[in-house]
């Protein structure tokens, strides 16, 4: 039997940190709570003095606390890559390695956050101005998209097809009315949007 059960038993998946802490986080918590190891990892404990005399029972709770926290801290080292451990200088104990995890990226995260509002406010108010070459239009609005791609942005190609057809100057309405009525918007490349209106600029 024990063979059997030896054969059948599969070491839990460790999730891999991949830069999206909030679910990295979560699913690291519940895999430390399953394994009765989260307690160590909230809490933490504390050395006793060197002078200080401690209870048979007492050292029996310094010494499990100790345990589960290296087990909690192994299984911390494997979920988190080694170029990332180098940069974190407090990792002595679980608690010390989740706590330095947490400021340096929930804090991030943030900040990412509030880039991507100001992102998506500056793509929102994006218009070609007078005079401007499709070209340099295009550019500024590749720059946008691709900043907020960056930051975790659902940016397929027919929301930045649609905002530039929207957003040309009136020199390019009847183009733009050409386009709706012959082809597919929902299938329409940014790269085939620019080239139709490229034709269209140099005729003009």
């Amino acid at each position: 039997m024990a063979a059997e059960y030896s054969s059948n038993f599969t070491q839990p998946c460790v999730p891999k940190f991949d830069g999206d802490y909030d679910h990295w986080s979560l699913i690291m918590e519940n895999l430390l709570r399953s394994k009765e190891y989260w307690s160590v990892v909230q809490t933490g404990y504390k050395e006793p003095g060197e002078e200080e005399v401690l209870s048979t029972a007492y050292q029996k709770a310094l010494d499990d606390a100790k345990l589960k926290d290296l087990k909690a801290k192994n299984y911390l080292f494997q979920s988190i890559d080694k170029s990332i451990l180098k940069t974190i200088t407090r990792k002595e104990t679980a608690k010390q390695l989740w706590e330095s995890m947490k400021v340096k990226y929930q804090g991030n995260a943030r900040v990412q956050q509030a880039q991507l509002q100001r992102l998506r406010r500056s793509f929102k108010i994006l218009e070609m101005k007078i005079g401007e070459s499709i070209t340099d239009y295009f550019r500024r609005v590749m720059i946008v998209a691709n900043d907020m791609r960056n930051c975790g942005e659902d940016m397929p190609d027919v929301k930045i097809v649609e905002k530039v057809l929207r957003t040309l100057t009136e020199n390019f309405n009847y183009v733009v009315c050409s386009i709706e009525e012959s082809k597919d918007i929902d299938q329409l490349m940014v790269y085939e949007l620019q080239s139709s209106l490229l034709v269209h600029e140099q005729k003009v």
